[in-house]
């Protein structure tokens, strides 16, 4: 069988250089446009990784106007696309303009098909490579947020950010219900960091009493209190060249907000009893379910100090706002589980799902997680089922017809795409990708006029 040719997009007014490149290079895909409209079309239909584009496009052939915009129009939609521009031979000021909006490379007209060609060939492999680097990449980030299953896009958006902000050194605050998983985040970050290789410390704020938890953050000498028997090191010192994760930094005593807030603007500590300014390279992550703001409001919370952890903030949804991934969750834990006590291939009736997918989840994945593992205990074969959860569903399952998902989904997508192009029929055509005739029957089936 012939391999799948790779699509080539030729954007060119003239019809007789348009058959002359479909023939030099018709080891490609090759796909024509004529004007911007008809590229947009065939862009979001093919979405080709290389493109040429002549920049005398009707309705000023004789201006780069048009070209320069229809090349700006395509990146917005394709960014990754390495966009080959064509031009006249006296043009390279506008082919040097084209190159400072993003396209890949520029070659004047008439073209020789051999050299033209070579440059094709090159823009298809770099892509290829972008491409690969991009899987390689994404490989490493999947294993560092394993432990986080989702489809939620909030979720998804809160693992990007995660993945954008790790190779920095910006401290971030972590924002969620107790239970939605904040410290997974916290490690996710750190291991897609340059700091992976060096330890994560976590302490949680709230555990431990006031009285201790000043000696367990920065540490002490000996004799600097009854019982200090020996130097002992604080969390943040032992998380030098690491990370630091402060969980549940809502509730830090007033007195010791201050004494974080000079750590983080002077990056140095003393130990209890000490002296001696020690400097400290950590990169610090902060998280806590509560409202920081109200409580720098009440008097709680020092505001300076919240602008010192909240330099990036990521909010994770919880568990009642994240459609299907109660379920999603609850298959993977029963496998755990199941293998964890020997209870060999379990799985969720369909009752047990439903419930799953209606109950509100307070305590979030937390509670999910608990729930059933009790159930994998308690359940009396191997289908476990409404009655083995023991919660309270609430509200009506998800409709999962597809016929019926589909038809709500493109009906929504229709009246989108004519409110954005105030009913322009072309426009909302081209915007959804599809042919007047196919929009004059959706519109019919849904009776919209």
């Amino acid at each position: 069988m012939n391999a799948v040719r790779k699509p080539l997009l030729i954007v060119e007014d003239d019809p007789a250089l348009q058959t002359q490149m479909k023939w030099a290079f018709d080891a490609y895909e090759v796909a024509v446009a004529s004007d911007r409209e008809s590229a947009l079309a065939q862009v979001r239909r093919l979405e080709p990784a290389v493109i040429t584009l002549d920049l005398g496009l009707p309705p000023l052939p004789d201006e780069p106007t048009e070209g320069l915009a229809t090349l700006q129009q395509i990146l917005g939609l394709l960014p990754d696309a390495k966009i080959i521009v064509l031009t006249g031979q006296n043009d390279r000021a506008n082919a040097l303009q084209a190159i400072s909006l993003g396209a890949y490379d520029f070659y004047a007209k008439p073209f020789e098909p051999d050299v033209l060609g070579l440059t094709i060939e090159r823009a298809f492999r770099l892509h290829e490579l972008q491409e690969e680097n991009r899987r390689l990449q994404s490989t490493r980030q999947a294993a560092a947020l394993a432990g986080i299953l989702t489809r939620d896009p909030d979720m998804l958006k809160a693992c990007r950010t995660i993945e954008k902000v790790a190779p920095t050194n910006a401290t971030v605050l972590i924002l969620g219900d107790s239970g939605t998983g904040k410290e997974l985040f916290a490690r996710g970050l750190h291991e897609l960091s340059p700091r992976q290789g060096q330890r994560f410390v976590a302490i949680n704020c709230a555990a431990i009493p006031e009285t201790l938890l000043e000696s367990e953050l920065f540490g002490f000498e000996k004799g600097a209190f009854t019982g200090a028997a020996k130097q002992t090191l604080g969390k943040i010192e032992t998380a030098h060249r690491g990370t630091l994760f402060l969980d549940e930094i809502g509730d830090l005593p007033t007195a010791l907000q201050a004494k974080l807030l000079r750590f983080l603007q002077e990056r140095s500590i003393e130990r209890l009893g000490g002296r001696e300014e020690i400097p400290v390279d950590v990169r610090v992550v902060c998280a806590t379910h509560q409202n920081l703001k109200a409580l720098i409001a009440e008097g709680k919370f020092r505001e300076d100090l919240f602008y010192r952890l909240a330099e990036i903030v990521i909010s994770v949804p919880p568990l009642r706002q994240r459609k299907g991934d109660a379920a999603l969750l609850a298959h993977a834990f029963v496998q755990r589980y199941a293998a964890e006590h020997k209870r060999g291939s379990m799985k969720l009736a369909p009752d047990a799902i439903e419930a799953i997918e209606r109950h509100e989840w307070p305590g979030n994945v937390r509670e999910l997680e608990n729930v059933i593992k009790r159930a994998v205990i308690m359940a009396d074969d191997s289908s476990i089922r409404a009655a083995d959860l023991d919660i309270e569903a609430k509200g009506k399952a998800d409709d999962l017809n597809l016929r019926t998902v589909r038809d709500d989904a493109e009906r929504g997508a229709v009246l989108r795409a004519l409110s954005r192009v105030d009913g322009n029929l072309s426009k909302a055509a081209e915007l959804l990708g599809i042919s007047r005739p196919t929009l004059y029957d959706l519109l019919h089936r849904f009776g919209l006029k």
